[in-house]
């Protein structure tokens, strides 16, 4: 279902697009409101996704739950990932003395 991001010089720009929309957005209403909608965004774009895959609404039915399974342990790993790299650049992203 997916594709190697190694494979995809653009992959970074793309998200840092996203992520800049989503920085704007933080002006109007708090973080955790941005956060909610963009999670949402995401989730719709991907059920939308799936559905070009299906052929129709019954193969859409039957990979309901691998296309779940999939986006979710995408998330969980991207998830990590940057979490990951927070906690190991904390000072240098969040402008703080702490170091790890």
């Amino acid at each position: 279902m997916g594709a190697d991001l190694k494979d995809d010089p653009t992959f970074f720009d793309r998200a840092d697009g996203f992520i800049r929309l989503a920085n704007e957005n933080c002006s109007g209403v708090g973080r955790g409101k941005v956060s909610a909608s963009l999670m949402y965004g995401a989730a719709r774009f991907q059920a939308w996704n799936a559905a070009c895959w299906a052929g129709d609404a019954a193969e859409m039915q039957a990979k309901r739950q691998e296309t779940i399974d999939y986006f979710v342990n995408q998330y969980k790993s991207m998830l990590e990932e940057n979490v990951d790299d927070y906690i190991t650049n904390y000072s240098k992203y969040m402008g703080s003395s702490e170091d790890t």
